[in-house]
């Protein structure tokens, strides 16, 4: 799926709707750290991932932004380390001016103040004034792969940044993602649509039968019943 029907499939998607997806789609959930969130509200990050494993110079970005693609999303890999910003303004100008979709970092930015003025969107863990003060060896998937957490990820997948987090998806799987988040997101809606007219969600939900149905058979989970009714929240 290239760069442009990625974002405008996702446009309408969150974070949640992806995640509950893959889950139902058995495709393993490949978040960033919990704390990972846009400099501003409101973000929304999509398209395909350009890693770069960070070990003190710049260059790596560079490097990598000279061969991104327009909407790519660099995917920052600094180990999570909490004592240095590995990203700052002249980082993200560049990012931006090569038609990038933002950046992605397992570790912390700078610059605050110039980032939202620059607004490409960029997630990290946070911020720190200092930048680096090392130099260690380049790694030799320094261009190919990229770690964020536990999850390593490749040009062969896209990312998705919202208020919720970032969340990492196989790009073979993006049109099967989509749907299957797409459905989620319609049945929580209508859900919610009919209890702000009145119906209470343990009715849509037909507790009363589920709890009869468990005391019948300890076994079935509420996940089970919603499936069999079409009210799937929980994948």
């Amino acid at each position: 799926m290239h760069s442009e029907l990625l974002h405008r499939t996702y446009l309408d998607l969150t974070t949640p709707h992806v995640a509950d997806a893959c889950m139902r789609l058995g495709i393993a959930v490949r978040c960033a750290p919990a704390g990972t969130a846009p400099l501003w509200t409101g973000s929304h990050l999509v398209g395909r991932v350009l890693p770069a494993r960070h070990t003190g110079s710049v260059d790596v970005f560079l490097e990598a932004i000279d061969r991104a693609e327009p909407g790519d999303v660099l995917v920052v890999d600094n180990d999570g380390r909490q004592d240095e910003a590995c990203v700052g303004d002249l980082v993200a100008l560049e990012a931006s001016r090569a038609g990038l979709s933002g950046i992605a970092i397992w570790g912390l930015h700078r610059d605050a103040s110039e980032l939202r003025t620059i607004r490409l969107p960029v997630f990290s863990q946070g911020s720190l004034p200092v930048g680096p003060q090392r130099l260690d060896p380049r790694h030799p998937e320094a261009q190919t792969s990229a770690m964020v957490g536990p999850h390593e990820v490749t040009a062969e997948d896209f990312v998705l940044g919202d208020d919720d987090g970032v969340v990492f998806v196989p790009l073979a799987r993006a049109r099967e993602v989509a749907d299957a988040a797409a459905s989620i997101r319609d049945t929580e809606r209508a859900q919610a649509a009919r209890m702000l007219t009145g119906t209470p969600f343990r009715n849509q939900a037909r507790l009363a039968e589920y709890l009869v149905a468990r005391d019948a058979n300890p076994d079935v989970t509420f996940r089970q019943h919603l499936r069999s009714i079409g009210g799937e929240i929980e994948e």
